[in-house]
């Protein structure tokens, strides 16, 4: 099954001034989206502190970039713990494709009392 994935900034936030330096960019909420050939979506919201910058090539937070700002965030999620945010976007989706359901009837034709009491998943899920 193919995913295809976006990424979304839900909140940003800045310090007024840090090591000399103004309007400094210093965290960054995000989400990631994937989807299938469907259209089931999953996502995985994410926080990343960024590392105080250096005053060499440093960008104010007025003149940032989406763009910018999201290869910070992927550089940290990539090299860290993206297979981890990808395998609960793929959970989220095959559980939206495959889901569970308590029944009212039993095959043989008996009414059954209520949702069962342990709704977890499978053994290996």
């Amino acid at each position: 099954m193919a995913i295809t994935y976006t990424w979304e900034i839900t909140n940003l936030r800045k310090a007024p001034q840090l090591d000399g330096m103004q309007n400094v960019l210093v965290h960054v909420r995000w989400k990631k989206i994937g989807t299938d050939e469907n259209g089931t979506t999953g996502e995985f919201q994410g926080a990343t502190p960024l590392s105080a910058p250096q005053a060499e090539g440093f960008t104010a937070y007025e003149d940032l970039t989406k763009e910018q700002v999201l290869g910070w965030v992927q550089a940290v999620v990539v090299g860290t713990y993206e297979q981890h945010v990808n395998e609960q976007i793929q959970k989220q989706i095959t559980k939206k494709n495959d889901p569970w359901a308590d029944v009212d009837t039993a095959p043989w034709g008996q009414n059954l009392a209520g949702p069962s009491p342990n709704p977890g998943p499978a053994a290996g899920e």
